[in-house]
């Protein structure tokens, strides 16, 4: 079947499932004004779904299957939220909306990775042939502070006021990663130039530091320090990073839709990844307060722990959820 006729047989019953999730979207939470016009919505959402598999499996246009998946979210959104408690929902979105959206956005994420990752590998190989280069990245003050955090005589690492407690650490960790991941998620409304800025200027300062700390001879200390929380905390950033490109894309490449509505329908998406993103900072903040900077542990032992925590981050990313989705697909499909 050619797309335009996949569209004149299946479009009446977009349109009409659109009106419906913006009326269940309306009425939010088992509300009865107006539920009678929600009559047939799971059937409705199920068809929606089988539209999605179809036009995926035929190839048809990029611009089509991006309204299919935003309508699909969208209805997944409104299904199941009006079904769960406030608990059951987060438990929900963790176990399944989040690594569903990090794989339905994947294309942004793979961008942001790019941004990050590239500038921090290439700064850090740069560091290892000019040392003198982390002076025009990084100011002479930070630079002794670094050096401070990462001695190994140091009595707690990754922090220079060894009297703070774990728990003072724990909330600071909290709001500075937090906020670094908001700052990159909102520079995207600036046309993904914000957010591109920031992912660079992150990995460009990680990179230096990280050939820095190596250059002096503390690479055990900070390597070890890093790698238990770096797995939750820099796949954070990088979903932050995600969800900001999302957001401009929106403005800069609306398709079919207006600019407004386009930017309307990302934010609704890209809001998934920022939360899931808080969700990986606060795991990366706990593990940074009271395991990352213990000297009760050896180095190799942290060298373990962090390998599997980066196993089972990208595991849960790429794995989790996808019965759920599946199962989606596979409703009472009408012949195509």
């Amino acid at each position: 079947m050619r797309q335009e006729e996949f569209e004149d047989r299946y479009v009446n019953h977009w349109k009409k499932f659109e009106v419906q999730i913006n009326l269940a979207e309306a009425l939010k939470l088992n509300k009865k004004k107006g539920e009678h016009s929600l009559k047939g919505f799971a059937d409705n959402y199920r068809q929606l779904c089988y539209c999605l598999a179809l036009a995926r499996e035929r190839h048809y246009s990029p611009l089509l299957i991006h309204r299919l998946e935003a309508l699909v979210f969208r209805g997944h959104q409104s299904f199941y939220q009006k079904r769960l408690g406030i608990f059951q929902n987060i438990f929900h979105f963790i176990l399944h909306g989040f690594p569903q959206a990090v794989r339905q956005q994947a294309n942004f994420i793979w961008a942001s990775s790019a941004l990050f990752y590239l500038p921090l590998i290439v700064v850090f190989l740069l560091m290892l042939v000019f040392p003198d280069m982390i002076y025009m990245i990084v100011d002479p003050g930070t630079v002794t502070s670094m050096e401070n955090m990462y001695d190994p005589a140091a009595e707690r690492f990754g922090t220079e006021r060894s009297s703070d407690s774990d728990f003072y650490m724990f909330g600071h960790y909290i709001r500075n990663n937090i906020g670094i991941a908001f700052q990159i998620f909102a520079g995207g409304i600036l046309l993904t130039i914000g957010s591109q800025f920031y992912l660079l200027f992150n990995g460009f300062v990680f990179g230096a530091i990280a050939g820095h700390i190596y250059n002096i001879g503390y690479s055990e200390t900070f390597f070890s320090f890093v790698i238990g929380h770096g797995a939750f905390e820099l796949t954070g950033i990088v979903v932050a990073g995600g969800a900001g490109l999302q957001l401009g894309w929106a403005i800069l490449s609306p398709g079919v839709y207006s600019r407004k509505q386009a930017l309307v329908n990302a934010a609704k998406s890209s809001i998934q990844l920022v939360y899931g993103s808080i969700f990986l900072l606060l795991i990366a903040a706990f593990v940074e307060a009271f395991w990352s900077s213990t000297h009760m542990v050896s180095a190799n032992t942290k060298y373990w722990v962090g390998g599997i925590f980066w196993i089972l981050v990208i595991g849960y990313l790429t794995l989790l959820g996808r019965r759920k989705r599946l199962g989606l697909t596979k409703g009472s499909a009408h012949g195509s």
